[in-house]
């Protein structure tokens, strides 16, 4: 490798759109508008959408920029924006190799300094395994249902074909690890649960683990313990469209990884070649006495030439690939959260129809009707909120991706030109022998 790989930068906080909860007024509201598609719901916008302005509202230039790097230049996201009234930070590095009798593995270290009045501390500095981030991420699901987790990196490799205690892997997870906490960090809800303070400050996870902590909230046991009996009519318009429209993203995304990995593959098969080669010319140069000078060029140009191919190869590996990958699990991760709130939408349909059928001369709505209209309420509030965010995050997180893309391209081929031109001369100055 050329050196150590830049981290990702964060997406940064975003702001939520002010939305009230369901669940925080007391007064019973009638069952038919909890089903009803919400007007203001933003839905999805393509991944193609034309909007050719940065966040902070400067309007992209499609012309070609002065200089390779004038692109990143020109990109000002907005990731410290609320930078001031932000009071949790956490970061994740220091990866160690463990070798014990039964099992190797890797541990990191996460580091989080806070002003929040939850924490004893201002700062903690704890070490967590994979398996760790996995009980995090169990948990968070378990407790926060109606809630968009972010997804982790797959914990499995093809053996043989990744080690996964080689230092491109390690830091390769180490990076995405740390985007997982840095997105429960900035959401306005998940950073403020009780499993997330216990994996950032305890010295020992295994002792909650084995206790199993706290028990799962009322929602999360009515999430957990709905059967599949019920079968859900239709699905809201809104949350239809969201449904289609993750469906649509992932195939795409997928497509998109499949030829990126292709085409990494076959730079490194040209780069094989190219290493080859260039000595070719360096060994003919030593039998040309007269040519040695402008074939030795060649060889240089061809090793500058090579250079720039594996940082291309490498910036594409290590910084585009994972971000497709997460943005895949994101995509499975909020069907799920949608198959959820579908589930409970069926159960609150089921338990109508079981009141309809009673004949009483005095109706009324069961109370387990009403907290199940209640859970319906508020997994639409809470999924169309996290469907906002996840949109303002991706858009920002493609928008950097694709310029810091393009712009590697320019780098590349800027250095490869400026290689072949620098043996222009050698050829050039030469004079013809009669």
């Amino acid at each position: 490798a050329a050196g150590a790989p830049k981290p990702l930068p964060s997406s940064g906080p975003k702001s939520l759109r002010e939305m009230p909860h369901p669940l925080a007024t007391s007064s019973s509201e009638e069952m038919g508008p909890a089903l009803t598609p919400s007007p203001d719901l933003l839905l999805p916008r393509s991944i193609a959408d034309k909007d050719l302005s940065l966040p902070n509202g400067t309007p992209v230039d499609t012309s070609s920029p002065a200089s390779s790097s004038s692109l990143l230049n020109r990109l000002q996201l907005d990731d410290d924006l609320d930078g001031e009234t932000r009071d949790l930070f956490v970061t994740v590095d220091d990866p160690k190799k463990h070798v014990c009798t039964m099992e190797t593995y890797i541990t990191y270290r996460v580091t989080t300094k806070t002003t929040r009045a939850e924490f004893d501390l201002p700062e903690y500095s704890v070490r967590r395994r994979y398996q760790d981030f996995d009980w995090l991420r169990n948990k968070l699901e378990e407790s926060q249902p109606t809630h968009l987790i972010p997804p982790l990196p797959e914990k499995f490799v093809v053996k043989g074909v990744v080690d996964r205690f080689s230092e491109e892997f390690v830091e390769t997870r180490r990076k995405a690890l740390d985007k997982f906490l840095k997105r429960i960090t900035d959401h306005p809800v998940l950073s403020f649960n009780e499993h997330f303070n216990v994996f950032l400050t305890a010295k020992d996870l295994n002792a909650y683990k084995k206790q199993g902590m706290a028990l799962l909230s009322k929602m999360g046991e009515s999430v957990k313990y709905v059967t599949g009996g019920y079968k859900l009519r239709s699905r809201p318009l809104e949350f239809a469209a969201i449904g289609e429209y993750l469906e649509t993203f992932s195939l795409k995304l997928g497509t998109i990884d499949r030829i990126a990995q292709r085409i990494i593959k076959e730079q490194l098969e040209y780069l094989v070649e190219l290493r080859e080669y260039g000595p070719v010319y360096s060994t003919w140069g030593g039998l040309e006495v007269e040519l040695s000078e402008p074939l030795e060029g060649v060889s240089a140009c061809i090793g500058n030439c090579c250079t720039a191919l594996e940082e291309l190869s490498e910036d594409m590996t290590e910084d585009f690939l994972p971000v497709l990958r997460e943005y895949i699990l994101y995509s499975e991760s909020m069907k799920n959260v949608l198959k959820k709130r579908d589930q409970v939408q069926a159960e609150y349909e089921a338990k109508l129809e079981a009141v309809a059928l009673k004949k009483e001369d005095r109706p009324k709505v069961p109370t387990d009707v009403e907290k199940c209209q209640d859970r319906v309420e508020c997994f639409n509030a809470d999924l169309k909120a996290d469907m906002e965010r996840w949109q303002n995050n991706k858009r920002q997180d493609f928008r950097q991706l694709l310029m810091g893309m393009a712009d590697k391209n320019i780098q590349y081929y800027e250095k490869c030109l400026t290689a072949w031109e620098s043996i222009i001369p050698l050829l050039q100055d030469k004079p013809e022998t009669k």
